[in-house]
Order: structure tokens, then sequence, then C-alpha cells
């Protein structure tokens, strides 16, 4: 292609504005259209920002010509609008999580794959300067092979945060709680790192906000990967004030690397770097107090410039012919790790992932029911 590569925006709600920035900003790429179920609010939304089309549906816009769209549509519209892309051979970026569940995922997957077209899920967190160190540092061996983590998730919404959108919170609309919505950036970094989940135990509740939601307000869940390493995950939207995230991993090395994210929405760089011979520590919630939170509006600006780096790749990965640096199989892993934790919570027991047959690095101790006496 040398002609700018035409783009699409499907939903004109608060995320919409970080990916025309980010097209904007990208080379060789030009936002022409953009589609909401409220025609009128596509029409401000492309008048304001001076983008020369808007429709009132995905069938309308698909016929612009375009050769892309961002869907930045609720989490249950994201299998339509992306399978009708596929099937009028449009490339898609599909805002997280890339659906609600696992079995609407592979199907995305699926209508993807059969037209040629090239399908990413935004994950932006995955261009931290920190969360990129880390992963070097797995690819080039300095940490060996990945046999523990820990992923903390310590964020406030407030009661304000459902009311003011009366889809928030629900199970219909949002899919669930803490997990699906906020925590899922930061699953998306753990599998990134430790590898394919087959097996997570998890807990699930609301305890400060049962009143406003029907989905959980706090999980937490114990997972096994493919390599047989485990890792922790802790999260939660009731904490105040907003204490952001951190993630540990260590490997078999023995060296710790950690990564923090404190305020929400800055850069998480390397808190600690616990390699032998070269260890470094640093506490950004030392050393900067605590802030106030910020309005989810706030977090999402100051994401612009990760939005930027991720699709700044999906339109070198459409020029390219190339796969983009999150692929919807590995978005689905995500999914499938948020999916089993809300089924673990129901039944009380582990639940068990399909497993593609990779050999398994580490070997597991039996559990004490099968030691002898």
């Amino acid at each position: 292609m040398s002609a700018p590569i035409r783009i699409g925006i499907v939903g004109c709600g608060n995320i919409a504005d970080n990916h025309v920035a980010a097209y904007r900003a990208a080379d060789g790429a030009e936002v022409v259209a953009v589609c909401d179920v409220d025609r009128a609010r596509a029409q401000a939304f492309a008048d304001q920002r001076g983008i020369p089309s808007a429709t009132g549906s995905v069938a309308e816009l698909l016929v612009l010509d375009l050769d892309a769209i961002s869907v930045c549509t609720p989490h249950p519209t994201h299998e339509e609008v992306v399978v009708a892309a596929a099937q009028a051979g449009v490339h898609v970026l599909c805002e997280k999580p890339i659906s609600t569940s696992a079995a609407a995922a592979e199907r995305m997957i699926e209508a993807t794959a059969a037209a040629g077209v090239t399908f990413g899920v935004v994950f932006q967190r995955r261009f931290w300067p920190g969360a990129q160190r880390l992963h070097r540092a797995i690819v080039d061996g300095t940490l060996g092979t990945p046999m523990l983590g820990h992923c903390r998730v310590l964020l406030h919404r407030g009661k304000e945060y459902y009311d003011s959108a009366p889809w928030r919170g629900t199970w219909d609309a949002d899919g669930g709680g803490v997990l699906m919505t906020q925590a899922i950036h930061y699953i998306d970094l753990l599998q990134w790192f430790m590898g394919e989940p087959v097996e997570v135990y998890g807990r699930a509740g609301s305890f400060t906000l049962a009143d406003s939601i029907e989905v959980e307000d706090t999980a937490a869940a114990v997972i096994t990967f493919a390599s047989g390493a485990i890792a922790t995950l802790s999260a939660t939207v009731a904490a105040t004030p907003n204490l952001g995230s951190e993630l540990t991993i260590t490997g078999s090395t023995g060296a710790t690397i950690s990564i923090g994210e404190y305020p929400e929405g800055s850069d998480a760089d390397v808190e600690i770097w616990a390699v032998p011979g070269d260890e470094q520590a640093v506490s950004t919630l030392a050393s900067g107090g605590f802030r106030p939170d910020k309005s989810v509006a706030e977090v999402n600006a100051s994401l612009q410039h990760l939005h930027r780096r991720q699709i700044e790749d999906f339109v070198a990965a459409i020029r390219e012919g190339r796969e983009p640096a999150v692929t919807g199989a590995q978005a689905l892993r995500s999914l499938q790790i948020v999916e089993a934790v809300y089924v673990s919570a129901r039944s009380g027991e582990p639940v068990r992932l399909a497993h593609r047959g990779e050999a398994r690095i580490f070997t597991h101790l039996p559990v004490p029911s099968e030691v002898s006496a």
C-alpha cells in the first residue's frame, strides 16, 4: 500500500478519541469515517474532529471503501462488528476485552482468519517501558523460564462511576466486573510473561459495591500455566485511594523483576530488578506519595501515547502482511482466565483450560491426598 490506509471508527464513546488521535499520528493512516448506533452522536463526533463521514450502522460504514476499522463499542457487540468487517474484507483492531465469552472470541478469530484480514486487540499496556523490558528479560534468558508470578490490581471505581452509565456493572452489557473491565489489561501482561494458562482456581465477590453493581468488585485466583509455572492474581475496584497495579515475575535463574503502575494511567517501569549481580530497586509509590484518584477520562487520556504505539504497530502490520503485536488468539487467553475465574467462583472447583500439548518444564508436587501415609 502506498496510499493512506483508510480507517473507520465504530463507536463514538470515550475511548474513540484515543484511536482517532493515534491514527492521525501514525504514518500512512487516515480516519475517514465514524459510526455509532446514535447517528446524531456520530455526526457530532465527526463534525467536531473534521472526519468526512458519519453513519448510524456498521453496514453503512463498511461500504465506504475502508481498509480497516477500530471497534470501540460495548463488549458484547464486538463479535458482530468484527465478523461483519471480516466478511467485508476489512482489517480490524478491537478494544479489549476481545469479547465477553471465549466461544464468541473463537468465532471472531476463525472469521478473520478465514477472510485473511489482520485482527488485533488493544492491550496498550504491553507497550509500557517496564513491560517491554521484562519481556525482553524472558526472551533473552535473563529471567530463565518464568516459574512464579504475582499480579496485584488495587483500583478505585466509586458508585458515581457506575451510576454515570446504566450499562456499567451489569453482566449483560459489561460481561463482568473488575476482572473483565479493568484487570484484564494486567491479566494479559501476566499471560504474556508466563505463557499459556491451563488451570484456574478463583474466588470473586462484591463487598463494597453490591448495592450498585451485579458483578464482582473484588476477585482472586491461582493460575497454572502450560510450563507448570504458577501465579496469583488479586484485583479490586474498591481500593481507596487507588493504588494502581504491580506485576512480579520470578524465573528459574532466581531473578525477580517487578513493574509497577502508580498512579493508574502512568507508564509502569521496573521497580525491582533483582538479577543476580545486577540489583536495582525503586518505589514510585514511596517516592511520589499518595495522589488523588484520577477520573476515568484522565486515565484514558494518559494512555493515549500507548494507544499510539499499538496503533502504529497495527498499521505497520497491515502494510507488511504480518501479525500485529497482540493477536486475537493471544487476547483469547486473558479472556479464558477471566471466564475461568467466574466459573470456578461459582462451582468452588478449579477449572481446566484447553491445553495444546506443550511439554511441561516444571513438574508438580503431589497434592496431600496423593501422598501415602
